[in-house]
């Protein structure tokens, strides 16, 4: 019997945590989620930040100045009787349609109107911004957090920037692209796999939550928040503000809940209405100064400035000196 052939020479394999199929697989699917623990964990801790005020709201709401701007090429097209062919954009055709140049003129005054949100929360996260970086100590309080897209979230991380403090941005990967905003703290950009890691790291980092007019994902955000705080599955007192309660009031009825006994009348009183930056700033700020005067943090001297620079590891800080294996 003749010998087989001699094989040729392998190649290293992977080591365990190079191998992408494997940590791509359902059998890395612990690790995958044990590192959107750590991860985080550690850049916050590098970051030095202690807690967040996060904002919650529609990712389809924009800055007034891009609103504006779009109403007013709508309203120049959006006539029955199709312009000049040399005023024409450049889908003329759809615009000729009278149901779909009304439907998008209409929908244009009320990205205007909505607008106003986004300027709303983009101020007061700027006050909040403000006034938490007078606060000093080790570390960074309230930081503004929000999910890392645009609109509402965008408002809230450009407030934060434009006032000088850092600011989180947690995003979550999706089939579609969904970049996150320029505004938001470089080493605080995250992008998350698993919406319930993501879930995690807004509730349990958060004194505050500011719930902007949205949709589907802002309702989920605010009643999961809503019941942790119900079930009182979270320690800490989490203050909730609905801004702009004309739109809430519209949308949900949640005195009705309580009417049925769905709800205690109490739960009630878990949220907050507010409809000027300068309103959900005074909800907040007094809420906030609670948790600073019954909840030091270890080792901090109020009024100090927050040191610059990364924090020390748990190693740098408390050892021992593990020693380095080489690549």
């Amino acid at each position: 019997m003749a010998n087989p052939p001699k094989p040729a020479p392998l190649a290293s394999a992977p080591l365990a945590y190079h191998n992408a199929p494997f940590l791509d697989s359902p059998d890395g699917r612990i690790l995958r989620i044990m590192a959107e623990y750590e991860e985080p964990m550690a850049r916050f801790r590098r970051e030095r930040i202690q807690d967040t005020v996060v904002f919650f709201g529609s990712a389809r709401f924009r800055a007034m100045e891009t609103a504006s701007a779009e109403l007013e090429l709508l309203a120049n097209t959006g006539s029955i009787e199709a312009a000049p062919q040399e005023e024409q954009p450049a889908r003329g055709d759809e615009l000729a349609c009278k149901e779909t140049s009304s439907l998008k003129l209409t929908r244009a005054k009320a990205a205007v109107e909505m607008a106003r949100f986004y300027e709303d929360a983009r101020k007061l996260a700027s006050m909040i911004t403000e006034w938490a970086m007078t606060l000093g100590g080790h570390r960074h309080r309230f930081v503004i957090c929000s999910g890392g897209g645009p609109g509402i979230m965008e408002a809230a991380n450009r407030g934060a920037y434009e006032a000088g403090g850092k600011t989180i941005g947690l995003n979550i990967h999706l089939p579609y692209e969904q970049l996150p905003n320029p505004w938001i703290t470089p080493a605080l950009n995250f992008e998350f796999h698993y919406f319930f890691m993501r879930k995690y790291w807004f509730a349990y980092l958060a004194k505050a939550l500011v719930v902007f007019p949205g949709g589907f994902g802002t309702l989920d955000e605010m009643f999961e928040i809503l019941t942790l705080a119900q079930t009182q599955k979270l320690e800490e007192k989490i203050t909730v503000v609905m801004y702009g309660s004309k739109y809430w009031n519209e949308v949900i009825n949640l005195k009705v809940l309580a009417e049925k006994g769905a709800i205690s009348p109490k739960d009630l009183e878990l949220f907050q209405f507010a409809d000027t930056p300068e309103a959900a700033f005074a909800i907040l700020k007094a809420s906030l100064m609670e948790h600073i005067n019954t909840e030091p943090v270890l080792g901090e001297t109020p009024g100090q400035p927050v040191p610059e620079g990364p924090a020390p590891s748990a190693e740098e800080l408390l050892g021992p000196g593990i020693a380095r294996t080489l690549p």
